[in-house]
């Protein structure tokens, strides 16, 4: 039961709207990933953490309505590294 949790948890995080999508599941099949396609994947680890990052940062801003504190406590930062990751990561407040 606790791997569906984390599934769930996955992609509500990853997920680009309000809707979690079948390329959002972990076990989706993208049509262009079959035998002979590309992969759609960072290139480093480095760029891979750093997206999963932006990604769960915007997450949580959207989710505490872009209230700074509450999404900091959500992500277990402080405000002062959320607002640093913001700018690095472009992310703008949204009224």
């Amino acid at each position: 039961m606790r791997e569906l949790e984390n599934i769930i948890e996955r992609a509500v995080v990853i997920a680009r709207g309000d809707t979690i999508t079948r390329r959002d599941l972990p076990f989706h099949q993208d049509p262009d990933r079959r035998e002979g396609g590309t992969e759609r994947l960072p290139s480093t680890l480095k760029a891979a953490v750093e997206e999963l990052e932006r990604q769960m940062i915007a997450s949580a801003l959207e989710k505490a309505g872009y209230h700074q504190t509450r999404a900091a406590e959500e992500l277990g930062i402080s405000e002062r590294m959320l607002r640093y990751k913001m700018k690095k990561y472009r992310i703008v407040k949204q009224p």
